[in-house]
């Protein structure tokens, strides 16, 4: 019978506890900041890299996870007997689907699956989870990608951003950019849609912005059940408990947890940002 290993990249952030449970491996993003060259994750933690980002005079750039960093994973548990399922960050938000791949290429003899998730963070990480839990009761790849790929389908994120700032820097706005301009006391929310950050709506205060974020979630949902529910934040921990009490009235998630948004990512969201990842209607 087949083993089966997970591997995404350090973007999906899953919580410790599931990366020590499960065979979920990580290839890192690496983080350039002045002389500094960060590996995401390991050599800078987010609450670290987020305090430095409020003050930072110039801002730091990222690099995806490389082709030999998934490679240097992928040999690692090939010679353990595993078959790999890759599942990594919207190929429309990074290239580290390509790094996948070529990484695949130069291995011919692993059995090895991409799956470009098209979204981020725990929307890829509640299929991962699914995926994995499956694996461990034996199920073989294809089952685990079969898995994934349609616990994808039901996944969501919202996003509140304290300023769009970061994402205008970064180039990463997408179709928030209708947001850009406006008024410092509104908050925007924004939404993954087709693998890219899409502007939602303007709203005036950071209490209502959470109220709204929750609601909408309850609307994509629309009552399909179960529900996994991920509260994610940039250094707003805080923020995060709220806006999960609020969701979780709505919504009675069977699982539910808190994410940092890792450095790798929240250089271009920026500190503050808040939001909520779900799957939802898929057993």
């Amino acid at each position: 019978m087949s083993k089966v290993a997970i591997v995404t990249d350090s973007t999906t952030n899953l919580p410790r506890e599931y990366m020590e449970k499960y065979v979920i491996r990580v290839a890192h993003a690496t983080i350039h900041w002045e002389d500094d060259i960060l590996t995401d994750g390991i050599d800078i933690q987010p609450q670290e890299f987020y305090e430095r980002l409020e003050t930072a005079k110039k801002m730091p750039t990222t690099s995806q996870a490389t082709p030999k960093a998934f490679q240097e994973v992928y040999e690692e548990l090939a010679a353990q007997g595993y078959d790999i399922l890759t599942v990594v960050i919207s190929s429309k938000l990074s290239g580290t689907v390509n790094s996948a791949e070529q990484a695949k290429a130069a291995l011919p003899d692993a059995n090895i699956e991409v799956v470009d998730s098209l979204t981020g963070s725990m929307g890829a990480g509640w299929p991962i989870i699914k995926a994995a839990e499956a694996a461990a009761q034996g199920a073989n790849l294809a089952k685990c990608k079969a898995i994934v790929e349609e616990g994808l389908k039901h996944t969501g994120i919202f996003l509140m951003a304290d300023t769009l700032e970061f994402l205008h820097r970064g180039g990463r706005i997408g179709g928030a950019e209708r947001f850009l301009g406006t008024a410092l006391n509104f908050k925007p929310i924004m939404e993954i849609v087709d693998g890219a950050f899409e502007g939602l709506e303007r709203v005036r205060t950071h209490s209502k912005a959470l109220t709204r974020l929750a609601e909408l979630v309850e609307e994509r949902i629309a009552g399909r059940k179960p529900v996994h529910l991920a509260a994610l934040h940039a250094n707003a921990a805080e923020t995060a408990h709220k806006l999960l009490e609020l969701a979780k009235a709505k919504v009675n998630p069977i699982k539910m947890l808190i994410s940092d948004v890792t450095p790798a990512v929240g250089v271009h969201l920026g500190p503050g940002t808040a939001g909520l990842a779900f799957m939802a209607g898929f057993e």
